[in-house]
């Protein structure tokens, strides 16, 4: 019998591993998933997790109900080894294992990005996973009641200053969500009011600029509107445990910054040895590494070619090409055991949403430009139609209207107390 091995449970690695279980008969392969989680994350609402607006189990798809044929491999991927056909795993017990595999299919995901800035590593926070997002509501909340209980003008300030540096999607969401919490916390802190400072930085000249014109710019407005300092062209040359110096010389008070300056693929990515773009995964069309025949990789790892757009581009790193292209994934594995063709990945996009929280949203559903309450109608049925599970719908739906008809129990639930709550520690790095 084959042996499927997959590396990675998010929107691509499930995606595969689901796609697998409908396709094949139970005696034509087995599939083995390679992931520390037991679960699959819905990372598009991690800003909503952040700002308590979504509960944390709202968005998960647990592995163990939802995939009925596929073992699990508790550990993480830290190699391949193409001439043997194996890839080399660290279990969670600390076991080293080698998986050999017929078929391979790369779907390790990403971490944040980082550069060689003084202080990011020791002093960033990143919301790229569930302990992230959990971590970042108790710190956002924990600086404002410190800033309460101090009379030094000068830590209040800085406490009561949040940075995000990266106008991406989640940069964006994550300044507008947050925003919206603390400031409704004002009122529970009135010694405070006048302090509380959302600064939101980019490299680039206008938010989202992948996206085009108008949802950066209808973005960049809704956010000003809602008080956030919102600055171009700029980025971080320094962070200490309580300031920020930017890239024009000024010097930010903050003891928070959130790092979403971009997102890099996992290393074991790169241990193929085979062509990479900026990281990622040289591949085909049809999703399949160079001259490594039964080799695949999609989503986040793999610079997939845009047969949509101009000869040369690459299918960005959304969750929407990865949930795609785990089912093309699946087809051509499917296509290599049996012996037939393998086919192309081809996609339509049909626009993007950015959700920044309350009634104030983004979004541009097959071209259609649309900001404030209509925006977030259809960002919110986006989500429903796209997280994963039956319950987990329920449970987001559920959410929102507990958030919207009772609001915010502004509580801290302390779980990371103990935790640095860095990009190393909390994304496993």
């Amino acid at each position: 019998m084959a042996r499927i091995a997959i590396v990675g449970s998010g929107f691509g690695g499930y995606g595969c591993a689901r796609h697998l279980e409908r396709a094949l008969r139970p005696a034509e392969a087995e599939i083995v998933l390679i992931t520390p989680l037991d679960y699959s994350l819905y990372t598009p609402l991690l800003p909503q997790v952040a700002a308590g607006v979504v509960q944390p189990r709202s968005i998960v798809a647990p592995l163990h109900r939802k995939l009925h044929r596929t073992k699990l491999l508790p550990g993480a991927a830290r190699g391949v080894d193409l001439d043997a056909r194996t890839v080399e795993v660290t279990k969670l017990c600390g076991d080293h294992v080698k998986v050999p595999f017929d078929l391979l299919i790369l779907a390790p995901g990403s971490m944040t990005r980082t550069f060689d800035v003084p202080g990011l590593s020791e002093h960033a926070h990143g919301l790229k996973t569930l302990s992230e997002a959990v971590y970042l509501r108790d710190r956002v909340m924990l600086q404002l009641e410190l800033a309460a209980s101090t009379d030094n003008m000068q830590e209040r300030a800085s406490r009561c200053s949040f940075l995000v540096v990266g106008g991406g999607y989640t940069g964006s969401e994550t300044a507008g969500s947050l925003q919206l919490l603390t400031s409704k916390a004002m009122r529970r802190f009135p010694e405070l009011r006048g302090l509380l400072r959302w600064t939101l930085i980019d490299l680039a000249d206008r938010l989202l600029p992948e996206l085009g014109d108008h949802l950066g710019r209808a973005t960049e407005r809704i956010l000003r509107e809602r008080g956030v300092d919102v600055r171009l062209g700029l980025t971080v040359d320094k962070i200490s445990a309580d300031s920020a110096e930017l890239s024009d010389g000024t010097t930010l008070p903050t003891s928070t910054v959130i790092w979403a300056a971009g997102v890099t693929p996992r290393p074991v990515a790169a241990s193929l040895g085979t062509e990479t773009a900026k990281g990622r995964l040289v591949v085909g069309a049809d999703l399949q590494v160079p001259g490594q025949q039964g080799v695949f990789a999609l989503g986040d790892a793999a610079a997939v070619p845009d047969l949509a757009r101009e000869p040369g581009a690459v299918c960005g790193a959304t969750a929407q090409h990865a949930t795609r292209q785990a089912a093309t994934v699946a087809r051509n594995a499917v296509a290599a055991l049996r012996g037939t063709p393998l086919s192309q990945y081809r996609h339509r996009d049909l626009g993007f949403v950015i959700d920044l929280g309350g009634l104030q949203a983004t979004a541009d559903p097959l071209g259609v430009n649309l900001t404030g309450p209509v925006a977030q109608l259809v960002t919110r049925g986006y989500h429903l139609l796209t997280v994963p599970s039956g319950r987990a719908k329920a449970r987001v739906s559920g959410d929102w209207l507990v958030n919207a008809l009772t609001g915010d129990d502004l509580i801290r639930l302390d779980f990371l107390l103990d935790s640095s709550g860095t990009l190393a520690e909390l994304e496993r790095t």
